[in-house]
């Protein structure tokens, strides 16, 4: 009886844990077919606000589409080639100062070369003028010849060359060409996006490289000699891109790519371009007159201020030109100039440097009058000016 009664027991309990188990694994189901039962537009939803959308991911990556502008600037950018003969000294001490002080003539005789420049240009005009670098063309009596887009190599007229500014005009017989629009270079801002598009090297004809606005303004002679204040980029410019397009992102030409600052020879980052509206002037005085006529005023030396000489001449900051010599019988001196004058106003424009006072008066009409703004023993007055055409600019000494 006893037996029966355990074996009854244990019966019982193996129902009981049999039926709790049974519990336990329908509620796991439930849960498991209850979360099987969210909507797949909920994963989705939750997916979605988690992901950034595509205008938020431009955003953050903040990069313009530029293949608009690129389009439209590659056709534009042709290569070019310069040849001449150049007669060179055979001397091998052709730097020596011995020689030099001698006049530079060597003693050994000289021999013609060949030589040979490779460079980009930006095609201008429908009608064949093509801009580019002076130091592609390499002078006056070089054979010049320009490669088209098309692969069409045609020779080229030089128009003229203007050392100072690195430019030259060229121009090729041909028609409706895919000339580029020419932009506002004053509108440029540090960091805004710019394209330089050329040859580097060569032989990898209508490259592109991407990069921003650097610096404007830039003098890299620091001397009142220099009258260009260029554009520096970091898009990349080697050898061979010389007189290529900087181009802005709406397509423009905003720039000719001129030069680069270098410790290898290639591109660091440090790449610079003549702002196109003085290039659109150069250009336009070399078509019409051959040369690039350019005020100045006679008689009159000039030297860069500096805060030591600011505080020595009681002006009150660095900004302006100073008058470091002047010859008593120029236009200057008849108008009331004097040597230490500050000149801090150029027909009422304030004078930043020696360069913004260099670029005004270049800028000036020939055969006018200029008001310049002095500072002299911590009074200001003014004196009424001449501008003539320039022969040779003011004279000035460096820093």
């Amino acid at each position: 009886m006893l037996t029966l009664i355990r074996r009854l027991s244990l019966v019982t309990l193996f129902v009981l844990i049999g039926f709790a188990a049974g519990l336990v694994l329908t509620g796991r189901l439930r849960s498991a077919g209850e979360a099987a039962a969210q909507p797949e537009a909920a994963e989705q939803g939750r997916a979605a606000a988690a992901a950034p959308s595509r205008a938020q991911t431009s955003a953050i990556a903040g990069l313009p589409d530029l293949t608009q502008a690129a389009q439209i600037a590659i056709p534009s950018v042709p290569n070019i080639s310069s040849q001449q003969i150049v007669r060179t000294p055979n001397s091998p001490f052709l730097n020596d100062p011995f020689f030099e002080f001698f006049g530079g003539q060597s003693p050994f005789g000289y021999r013609d070369r060949l030589q040979q420049s490779l460079g980009s240009g930006v095609v201008v005009s429908a009608d064949g003028y093509v801009l580019t670098n002076s130091h592609v063309v390499g002078g006056a009596g070089a054979e010049v010849s320009v490669t088209l887009s098309d692969k069409r190599e045609l020779p080229a007229k030089i128009i003229g060359i203007d050392e100072a500014t690195d430019l030259a005009v060229l121009k090729i017989d041909a028609r409706n060409l895919p000339a580029l629009a020419w932009g506002d270079s004053s509108k440029l801002k540090v960091a805004e996006w710019v394209l330089a598009v050329g040859n580097p090297f060569g032989v990898l004809s209508q490259t592109v490289t991407l990069g921003i606005v650097s610096a404007t303004g830039r003098n890299l002679q620091g001397s009142l000699e220099s009258y260009v204040d260029f554009i520096q980029t970091d898009a990349a410019i080697n050898r061979g891109n010389s007189g290529g397009a900087l181009v802005n992102a709406r397509g423009e030409l905003v720039g000719i790519n001129t030069a680069i600052f270098s410790e290898s020879g290639g591109s660091q980052g440090v790449g610079f371009a003549v702002p196109s509206n003085l290039a659109k002037h150069v250009m336009n005085e070399l078509i019409t007159y051959q040369v690039v006529r350019r005020g100045t005023i006679t008689g009159i030396e000039l030297y860069p201020m500096n805060t030591r000489l600011a505080q020595e001449f009681n002006a009150p900051n660095a900004k302006g030109v100073i008058v470091s010599n002047l010859s008593q019988d120029s236009a200057a001196y008849a108008a009331g100039v004097r040597r230490y004058d500050i000149i801090v106003s150029f027909n009422n424009t304030p004078v930043e440097d020696a360069t913004h006072f260099m670029r005004m008066l270049a800028d000036s009409q020939i055969g006018g009058t200029v008001t310049l703004g002095l500072l002299r023993s911590g009074k200001t007055l003014s004196a009424r000016l001449p501008v003539v055409q320039s022969t040779g600019g003011v004279r000035s000494r460096r820093r």
